[in-house]
């Protein structure tokens, strides 16, 4: 789970973060409309990201960002252009121009987990939470055996647990998966390197899953990797 923390004195700004939070996945998301309250929580609790604004009532983002923990990545929210050079002097990840729109957003975030190069141990033995039948459900890595599209839907096979279907696409969960422990096989297809059980020549076999999973002809590279990684084991 992301821990990340909003500042902004505009509460329809924090409202479409979360949103785009909510929809990305797996992000523990706290808002501020308060700068000093933000900052509090920002120094107390050293979350993984921070979204803020620049331009606010009482306070500067430029000079709060000056106050941030190290290494903290830091996104910066404004409606105001001119400020970029500014908020790039103070090594911020991504600068966000307001309004923001969903796919700019998810651009930042994938530079934001680049910056942060979490352990792929800890993201292996991590979770994603996504929407199931109006439903959060969080579900375990360890637990995935293969995620299948279906037009804007994935479905996520797990080992002896109920299948998850959620609305959320390919790209979208692709994203939200450590590469070390998944690997995209087919336009259709993602599959857990812990659930390989055999291959041969374009077919991977799954344990847990009744099905040998096709490799496309797009994905033969990836399954030039999937071979050199079982060869080295």
């Amino acid at each position: 789970m992301i821990k990340c923390v909003a500042i902004d004195d505009e509460p329809i700004a924090l409202s479409i973060i979360r949103e785009y939070c909510n929809r990305y996945g797996n992000i523990d998301l706290q808002c501020f409309t308060s700068p000093v309250a933000g900052m509090e929580c920002v120094m107390s609790s050293r979350p993984d990201i921070v979204f803020l604004d620049i331009e606010m009532n009482s306070h500067n983002g430029i000079e709060l960002a000056k106050q941030l923990p190290p290494d903290t990545c830091l996104i910066f929210t404004t409606a105001f252009s001119n400020y970029a050079i500014d908020g790039f002097n103070v090594d911020a990840v991504d600068f966000l121009q307001k309004p923001i729109f969903y796919p700019r957003f998810e651009r930042a975030m994938e530079k934001a987990r680049k910056f942060m190069a979490l352990p792929d141990n800890d993201a292996v033995t991590g979770t994603i939470a996504l929407k199931s039948e109006h439903k959060n459900v969080i579900i375990n890595f360890k637990d995935i055996v293969v995620i299948e599209a279906m037009d804007n839907y994935v479905k996520i096979f797990r080992r002896d647990l109920p299948t998850i279907v959620s609305q959320i696409t390919m790209k979208e969960v692709e994203g939200m998966l450590p590469a070390s422990g998944f690997m995209r096989v087919h336009r259709s297809f993602i599959v857990s390197l812990s659930a390989v059980d055999k291959y041969s020549n374009r077919t991977i076999y799954l344990s847990s899953h009744p099905r040998p999973i096709p490799v496309g002809r797009k994905y033969i590279q990836a399954f030039n990797n999937l071979n050199n990684i079982f060869q080295k084991k």
